[in-house]
């Protein structure tokens, strides 16, 4: 029933036309079903969109965007979703679960379909729509029925604005957020808001274009002369009335996409002084001392308004020179994400280099896991929640951050704990800028922890790829609470990996499972289920892992199947790894990390 007056609702708000849908402006939630075939009930189509739909409030980020593909070949389905760029994340994430649940009840069996409310817009299609950033259609008009006083000079004033809106939604602002928003004040004192957004996959020259384009239609529309209209498209969208419909949102002045600037003009606003450091850290007392990095010591300091922060000060010989430096400065303080840790300033005075990072509480991963009785305070929840975060920290850094960054050095040490026990990667130490198309590198410097790294990375090659692998290590770590090199078995030892692979081919997976977890919330298939993706990531083959995304949507899905491991691929990964023999014996020594970033 609840559907039904839904469709009726529906039904007298919008009137469909051939091509784009006309309808008048309410509080109406649009919809549009169909176009590309049905599915059948308990398909694999079925189970991957189900699964992709339970996955974007999950993984969508900051900037209100997220688009993922899952499936092969006819059961391939991909989904875009993106909230208007004035919302909140919580906000955001609301009105995605609740489009997705209704998209299904309203679209029953449909492989494609799209709707969206005022707030976030959803659309999924067994075609490929992530990559079509070239064609422009319109889908919708929206208007009301009062006119304005002078229409001309109404328009007029609309148009200047939206083309103003339209340059800064494309070159200016936030390049993921490609959004804008603001006002203009007619001769008849009567004040025009419009807000302007593209999806972020389109480049600055298509989101013109896409709006260009939107704002061409505007003679075809009905709304043109009204005091409040809208026009939707997939790609791009625009909105005015004649009233605040939206919150500001501060301009930000971003670099051209794929440019870094020379000096650390991005975050001057950031810089201490070199005394209230010292005295923030007791002049680096040993007692505040938290730990030793690659590249120096960390202390804990206290601000004088009683802020606490995590310094790292650089050694003279760490050799991190002053570009290295700058690098990371620049870098961190762009990264933007709940599974990162976040830099609050910096400190450059005569030799002392320092960097100032938020404190996180619980310090690292790797003092928790690895203790006897710290990890006990570590169950299967808490470690599953540890996992998914530092998967889409990673994914992040791959995918969705300014720059495409491979962290080179994931390891338990590198993932910090805040007061809940959230995960936060840390560790940005010396960064290297490549050319606009290249999505791998090579270097003569390897450095590293062993264990972690990719079999390829040691021959000097790397990858997104590369940091799968790390990750594949790093579950076995958190699943068996043993490091990677010095697995006990009995009162033998050996590789973690070497027993992973072999326990594998046997059927006996379960034996990984560290034996506090039994009997945990979490049944132990579940667990296997984990183990099977971090099999699937230490692979040897490069092209035979997952990338990062493919890892948040399996991690996301607890009942799409995964891929298999071909017998052949686990056989010869358990011999070389009984082979590989660890640089160090059950250390904990923390090495220097490395990270690449790519322009976008």
């Amino acid at each position: 029933m609840a559907i039904q007056k839904w469709l009726l609702f529906l039904f007298l708000h919008i009137y469909l036309y051939r091509t784009p849908i006309l309808a008048q402006l309410s509080d109406l939630k649009y919809v549009q079903c169909g176009g590309n075939g049905n599915y059948t009930e308990d398909s694999a189509y079925q189970n991957n969109l189900n699964t992709l739909l339970y996955s974007l409030s999950l993984n969508i980020d900051e900037y209100g965007f997220y688009n993922a593909s899952i499936g092969q070949n006819s059961n391939k389905v991909s989904a875009i979703v993106m909230c208007r760029g004035d919302i909140g994340l919580d906000r955001c994430r609301y009105c995605v679960d609740n489009i997705g649940q209704r998209l299904v009840e309203i679209c029953p069996n449909q492989k494609e379909a799209n709707a969206g409310y005022d707030e976030c817009s959803l659309q999924y299609s067994n075609r490929s729509i992530i990559n079509d950033t070239t064609s422009f259609p319109t889908l919708y008009y929206f208007w009301n029925h009062e006119n304005a006083s002078q229409p001309e000079e109404f328009n007029q004033d609309l148009e200047k604005l939206l083309v103003d809106l339209r340059g800064q939604a494309a070159n200016g602002g936030d390049p993921r957020r490609k959004y804008a928003s603001g006002n203009a004040t007619g001769l008849d004192f009567q004040t025009i808001y419009a807000l302007v957004q593209c999806t972020p996959n389109l480049s600055p020259q298509n989101c013109f274009d896409c709006l260009t384009g939107a704002y061409g239609n505007m003679p075809s529309c009905p709304c043109k002369g009204k005091t409040s209209g809208r026009i939707i498209g997939l790609n791009c969208y625009f909105r005015y009335e004649t009233y605040r419909f939206f919150t500001d949102v501060p301009l930000e002045a971003q670099p051209p996409a794929g440019t870094l600037v020379d000096d650390t003009s991005t975050a001057e606003s950031l810089q201490y002084e070199f005394s209230t450091i010292r005295e923030a850290t007791n002049n680096f007392s040993i007692d505040n001392k938290l730990g030793e990095g690659g590249f120096g010591p960390v202390y804990k300091g206290t601000l004088q308004n009683g802020q606490e922060v995590a310094v790292k000060r650089l050694s003279a010989d760490s050799g991190q020179g002053e570009l290295e430096f700058k690098n990371e400065v620049r870098l961190v303080a762009m990264l933007q994400h709940r599974n990162l840790v976040r830099l609050k300033g910096f400190c450059l005075d005569g030799t002392e280099r320092l960097l100032v990072y938020e404190f996180i509480p619980n310090a690292s991963l790797d003092k928790f896991l690895f203790d006897q009785v710290k990890r006990r305070q570590l169950d299967w929840g808490r470690r599953s929640t540890i996992i998914g975060g530092v998967a889409k920290g990673i994914l992040y850094l791959h995918e969705d951050s300014r720059l495409r960054i491979i962290h080179r050095d994931l390891k338990a040490s590198n993932v910090l704990l805040d007061a809940e026990m959230n995960p936060k990667i840390s560790d940005f130490g010396m960064a290297k800028l490549f050319k606009l198309d290249e999505t791998h590198g090579n270097t003569d410097r390897i450095v590293g922890t062993f264990g972690y790294m990719a079999p390829e990375y040691l021959h000097g090659q790397f990858s997104v790829k590369s940091d799968a692998f790390s990750f594949g290590v790093l579950v076995l770590e958190i699943v068996s609470g043993q490091r990677n090199n010095c697995f006990r078995n009995g009162e033998s030892t050996e590789s973690l990996l070497s027993y992973a692979w072999s326990n594998w081919r046997e059927g006996t997976s379960s034996n990984l499972i560290d034996p506090m977890l039994k009997g945990s919330s979490g049944p132990d298939r579940d667990i296997v289920r984990y183990i099977h993706i971090a099999l699937l990531c230490v692979q040897k083959d490069v092209a035979n892992r997952p990338t990062m995304g493919a890892v948040v949507l399996m991690l996301n899905s607890h009942s799409s199947s995964l891929p298999l491991i071909e017998e052949s691929n686990s056989r010869i990964m358990a011999e070389s790894s009984k082979r590989a023999k660890s640089k160090s014996i059950c250390s904990s020594r923390n090495e220097a990390s490395i990270t690449e970033l790519y322009p976008r």
